[in-house]
Order: structure tokens, then sequence, then C-alpha cells
């Protein structure tokens, strides 16, 4: 049987809200982001900074909940340690890793040139 769209996006967010839940470092993706989203506005990014900061910011998110996956997947099929468990958990936590460290990246090359002009602007 098909689902709906309707349950199709239910599921969907149960998963976001999940993750969002019982991961700390998803939580700390979105206070990030709930940080970055204001300063971009404050600065009055660009549109094409804006589809940098929007990918970075969707694909760290993405990476997260699909590292939740990997977690529960291993941990339901393999409860005791193996070492195959480890790579795959270990592996995916790398992805998100990377992920993150693009999105500092991101935000190091949109952010720094604007608020180093406002620091100075602000010295006597």
């Amino acid at each position: 049987m098909k689902r709906s769209w309707r349950d199709t996006f239910r599921v969907a967010w149960e998963g976001i809200c999940y993750a969002y839940r019982t991961q700390r470092n998803m939580k700390v993706h979105v206070m990030i982001t709930a940080c970055v989203i204001p300063l971009g506005i404050g600065l009055q990014l660009s549109s094409y900074e804006w589809l940098w900061i929007i990918a970075a910011i969707a694909i760290v998110l993405a990476m997260e909940l699909m590292n939740t996956a990997v977690e529960a997947v291993v941990d339901l099929v393999m409860p005791d340690l193996h070492p195959l468990a480890k790579i795959a958990k270990d592996t995916a936590a790398g992805a998100v890793l990377i992920t993150a460290v693009f999105a500092v990246f991101v935000g190091a090359i949109i952010f720094a040139p604007p608020l180093w002009h406002l620091l100075l602007s602000l010295l006597p």
C-alpha cells in the first residue's frame, strides 16, 4: 500500500524530531543554525552567500540524520560489540565531521569579511 504524501512528510518529520530529542550533536547543529541565520540576516548576505550557508546547513543536518539511522540499524542487528559495527558507526560519524568542517569553512569564508569590516568600523 502506498503512503499518502501527508504520511510521508509526517514520518520524515518524526525522524527529524527523534534525532533532535535523542542526539546531542543534532541539538548542537540546530543551535548553531539558530545563531547563523540571524547573523546572516543582520549582515545582509547576498543570495549567493545564502545559497552556500543553506547548503552547508542542509548537508550537516542531513548527514547527522543519516548517522543516527546508521547507529540505530547497527545497534539493532549487532547489540554486542563487534569490529564491523564499530567501523560502520565510526565512518558514519566521520561523514558528519567532514560536513561540519565544510560548514565551518563556508561560514568563515562568508562571515569573516563583513564581521571584520564591522569590527573595524566600531574602532575609534
